[in-house]
C-alpha cells in the first residue's frame, strides 16, 4: 500500500509546490546551460488557479505535482515532477497513471507532454511507459500516448 496520496492542489499549496518543483528540476540546471526550465520560473498560485493541478502528499509533505490542460483534441501534461529524494517509489508512474485516468474520464483518447531534449532519461522512461515521440525542436521533445 502506498504511503502517499494524490489530491487536488489548493491555493495554499502554491509555495510548497514551487519548492517541490525547484527541488525536482534544480539538478538539471547545469546540464541545461542557457536552456530555459519554465517550471523553475512558474507562478504556482497562477498555475493552480488556471490548470487542473494535483499534489502528492507523502508523510505530510508535498513531494510531487501534476498540472494538466484539456483542449478540444488532446489532454496535455503541462508539468509533472517528483522531488529527487522520493523518486523510485512509484510516485511519478502513479501520477502518469492518474493523469491518464483524468483524460479518459473526460473522454480523451490521446495525451501529450513535452520534455527537454537533453533529459534523455525522461525520454527513455516515457517510451518505456508507452509514450511515443511525436516531434521535437532544439529544446523540446513532444511525447504522445494513445489511451
Amino acid at each position: 500500500m502506498n504511503k502517499w496520496n494524490i489530491r487536488q492542489a489548493l491555493p495554499a499549496d502554491a509555495e510548497n509546490l514551487q519548492q517541490c518543483m525547484v527541488s525536482a528540476y534544480s539538478p538539471y540546471i547545469e546540464r541545461m546551460g542557457n536552456s530555459p526550465l519554465p517550471p523553475l520560473e512558474a507562478d504556482y498560485s497562477k498555475e493552480i488557479e488556471e490548470y487542473p493541478t494535483w499534489v502528492v502528499v507523502f508523510e505530510e509533505d508535498i513531494v510531487a505535482g501534476l498540472s494538466m490542460s484539456f483542449d478540444k483534441n488532446i489532454a496535455s501534461i503541462v508539468n509533472i515532477a517528483v522531488r529527487p529524494e522520493q523518486q523510485g517509489l512509484g510516485i511519478g508512474r502513479g501520477l502518469l497513471d492518474f493523469a491518464q485516468e483524468q483524460a479518459k474520464h473526460q473522454g480523451y483518447s490521446c495525451m501529450q507532454l513535452a520534455t527537454h531534449v537533453l533529459l534523455t532519461e525522461n525520454i527513455s522512461l516515457y517510451q518505456h511507459l508507452g509514450w511515443c515521440e511525436a516531434g521535437r525542436d532544439n529544446v523540446r521533445v513532444i511525447m504522445e500516448k494513445e489511451i
